[in-house]
């Protein structure tokens, strides 16, 4: 069976081909009017006609989040809790910033609708469901979120009864306690369901007779059903299949500790590997929470794309604004005329304008020129500065996820990927006093390729508030999922306000102790609660083989060099530009690269 790694980005879709035999690949411009058409026009490229396999990883419902394009939603809840969405937490999205306001909520106060009924923290009524539900006549979709429903859904499902709207059950969703996360999460998905329901409905009819899956955040694949229903699940699937690969090429090389740096058109994302990659319902997009298992991402408005710009103080700054993929940066000949971090590193050669997209799309060195020169007289040296801006943005989010979390990022290997992130790998590794770097084999395409090597993963929680030793009371939890799998237990110490997801066991407590150590330095004595449960059903799907390279060990001399011509063992000195198809990789003056058995090119410090 052949089998098709496919990734929507913002600015590029790419594509994986396992064919039984060797892997292709492919690249074509997304489009935002038409992502299914992009995709359609990469298959009829790559792999015409025949059976297969497609794993797709869309940002689809995060375009339709950010730009506000999602439905029309009405919100059913609690009476009096009718403006919680509003309200949220009183927590800053940034602390410091005199001017930061918080989004926009995604439902009106209009459309939100208080339901006279009450539930109990322990499920029990305490007054029940009352009343006809209102006319939503101008709604689109509609999420129900009543108070305590993940202890007993039973006036959610009452109320859902008669609504032909496409619908989103919080207690379906996310049935645990917090009731902020919760809601908002709920009409998350509510307001991007439409949206993906079309898109994947029109996907699977013109993709008819192949098996069509739907990469989710949480590093997993799933069906175009599930995906339909819960779309928020899939709003960090392209970085998620990145982080996939990463994982495994760690475990190929025995590498205990790295940092995947993905930075594409227009923006970037940072995971850590410390013998695996974290997951998480702590996440958040757009300043609103995700209470849904997510890999652990920190993503930064940073890209290929991003645009520089003078600033009203006079200073330089860069992103997140992005001009994606239309018109795309100057360089692209597509009328883009803006100043882009692709325009800087062609003015500075980083780039050969013959060989970039593997030929298919020549640069063009003036327009770029042009571009970067509306922001000073020193071309050359407005380039050097848009990158050194570019690099200090890729430097606070490798930070993030290293620095603020304990980690010394000496210790541990970059893993750049993603059409610009090579590009920039040396010098962040230089700025975070990081030895390695290792470029995998198509790097541009990394993430698709993550899609293929993704098991079918299915992961359903429960609440349990209750103290560790309440074995009963977290068993019953653990039932209520109906799931059976790999468990695990978010648990705090008394008094905490958040949790640390722990595999569950007999030594769970001592788990628990050492993963709070080595998150916030130090462990307690004190009892331990357990917040909520989830079970992870992982069902093994099939991946394509890793190919090896033919021995070599040439040595290339500084300047442009074509990786599809590298051998294993053969080895390269800066300045070098590595071209190929999906990527290019500039290796800078001072450093020294060689080609392991696999393909991939480690770079270190001369």
């Amino acid at each position: 069976m052949k089998l098709v790694g496919i990734d929507v980005g913002g600015t590029f879709t790419d594509f994986i081909l396992w064919d039984g035999r060797t892997v292709r690949t492919h690249k074509v411009l997304s489009s935002r009017r038409d992502p299914a058409g992009a995709v359609m026009r990469g298959l009829r490229e790559i792999l015409p006609s025949g059976p297969a396999t497609l794993v797709h990883g869309s940002t689809l419902a995060t375009n339709a989040f950010i730009e506000r394009r999602g439905a029309r939603v009405a919100l059913l809840t609690t009476k009096g809790f009718e403006d919680l969405l509003e309200i949220g937490r009183q927590d800053r999205g940034r602390l410091y910033d005199l001017e930061w306001q918080k989004p926009e909520p995604l439902v009106p106060r209009s459309r939100r609708f208080g339901i006279d009924e009450r539930i109990a923290a322990d499920g029990s009524v305490l007054r029940a469901l009352k009343g006809s539900m209102p006319a939503l006549r101008r709604a689109e979709a509609v999420a129900v979120c009543f108070l305590h429903s993940y202890a007993n859904p039973r006036h959610e499902r009452v109320a859902a009864r008669g609504i032909r709207l496409p619908l989103t059950l919080s207690s379906d969703l996310a049935p645990e306690y917090r009731e902020y996360e919760r809601l908002a999460t709920t009409v998350l998905n509510a307001y991007v369901m439409p949206v993906m329901e079309r898109y994947l409905r029109e996907l699977a009819a013109r993709t008819r007779g192949r098996e069509l899956r739907i990469m989710v955040s949480s590093g997993g694949q799933t069906t175009p059903r599930k995906a339909a229903r819960a779309p928020v699940h899939t709003l960090l699937s392209g970085p998620a299949g990145g982080a996939v690969a990463v994982s495994h090429l760690c475990h190929r090389l025995g590498l205990p500790r790295a940092i995947a740096f993905d930075m594409g058109g227009t923006s970037t994302d940072v995971s850590l590997y410390d013998g695996g990659i974290d997951i998480t319902k702590e996440g958040s997009i757009g300043g609103f929470p995700l209470r849904v298992p997510i890999l652990d991402l920190h993503t930064a408005g940073a890209g290929g794309g991003s645009i520089a710009r003078i600033d009203p103080g006079g200073a330089l700054r860069v992103g997140p604004e992005s001009a994606g993929a239309e018109p795309g940066p100057a360089c692209y000949g597509r009328g883009g005329r803006a100043p882009t971090v692709t325009d800087a590193h062609v003015v500075l050669g980083r780039i050969d304008p013959a060989l970039f997209f593997g030929g298919r799309m020549r640069l063009d060195v003036a327009a770029a020129r042009r571009a970067v020169g509306r922001l000073g007289r020193d071309v050359l040296a407005v380039a050097r500065s848009i990158l050194d801006v570019a690099g200090a943005n890729l430097e606070r989010a490798v930070r993030a996820v290293s620095v603020e979390r304990g980690h010394d990022p000496a210790r541990f290997v970059l893993i750049p990927f993603g059409g610009a992130g090579p590009l920039h790998a040396c010098d962040l590794a230089e700025r975070l006093s990081m030895a390695r770097v290792l470029v995998p084999r198509w790097p541009g395409l990394l993430s698709a390729l993550g899609m293929t090597l993704a098991d079918e993963i299915e992961e359903r929680s429960a609440s349990a508030l209750c103290d560790v030793a309440d074995r009963s009371k977290i068993e019953r939890a653990f039932k209520t999922t109906g799931l059976r799998g790999k468990r695990f237990a978010d648990l705090r110490y008394g008094g905490q306000s958040w949790e640390i997801r722990t595999p569950w066991g007999p030594h769970a407590e001592r788990e628990f102790a050492r993963l709070h150590a080595r998150r916030h330095g130090y462990a307690r004595s004190a009892p331990v609660e357990v917040v909520s449960v989830s079970v992870r059903r992982v069902v093994p799907r099939p991946k394509p083989p890793f190919e090896r390279l033919p021995r070599g060990g040439q040595g290339w001399r500084p300047g442009v060099v074509l990786r599809a011509e590298l051998k294993a063992g053969d080895r390269l000195v800066g300045p070098s530009v590595v071209m190929e198809d999906n990527a290019t990789t500039f290796v800078k003056e001072g450093w020294r690269g060689r080609v392991d058995t696999w393909g991939n090119l480690d770079l270190r410090p001369a």
